[in-house]
């Protein structure tokens, strides 16, 4: 994403919904501009405004993406889909379905594993944050302190999936324990349970 509207819309998938003040501050550019960014957003159906009434003062209004422009961000199904899913589980029983998202698990654990050959953790996860940006999780890694990380994901390319079967959520987390070789890796948010993004708190083994 490279233009400011690109960066608009990326602004309110991060952060659900901001103002016109809010926006001007990050994207550094005049209120007029972005103004002018916003009725064109409005025009094209992939923001939308509403008023927010505030404690103090007249309410304000505040901006998110409309559902078609939701869909500009990645959805990878990795040829699954949840019709597919349903018909397996109505066919076999959801043992199948378990053992379908731990194949998958063994897959990603694979492959992630062949691009994670850095011997240090602080590298590990630097890498691991790149492969998932790559896949379109839209992913930001944040350092607390020695050995502990927080790993926000703002996109889930399989939220539709993970809504239906947690499966898929858990077997990330597994995923991420085995490649990053440490039991501390914990889903502290997910967007499948209605969050606005997915966090993990991740620590280094003792």
């Amino acid at each position: 994403m490279h233009t400011t509207k690109d960066k608009l819309l990326e602004l309110l998938k991060k952060h659900g919904s901001l103002s016109v003040q809010n926006l001007t501050a990050s994207l550094n550019i005049t209120h007029m501009a972005v103004r002018k960014h916003i009725l064109s957003l409005e025009k094209d159906g992939l923001i939308e405004g509403r008023e927010v009434r505030q404690a103090v003062g007249r309410p304000q209004q505040r901006f998110s993406l409309t559902s078609k422009g939701e869909r500009l961000f990645p959805r990878n199904y990795e040829g699954i889909s949840v019709e597919f899913l349903q018909d397996i589980e109505e066919l076999h029983g959801y043992e199948a379905i378990h053992t379908l998202f731990k194949k998958r698990e063994q897959r990603l654990t694979k492959s992630y594993k062949q691009r994670l050959v850095q011997t240090n953790f602080d590298e590990k996860i630097t890498e691991l944050t790149n492969i998932q940006n790559e896949k379109g999780y839209m992913a930001e890694l944040q350092k607390i302190n020695d050995g502990t990380y927080e790993l926000t994901e703002y996109n889930c390319p399989i939220l539709a999936i993970a809504s239906d079967y947690k499966d898929a959520c858990s077997c990330e987390t597994e995923m991420f324990k085995q490649v990053l070789e440490t039991n501390m890796v914990d889903r502290i948010s997910c967007q499948s349970d209605g969050e606005p993004h997915c966090k993990f708190l991740i620590q280094k083994n003792a």
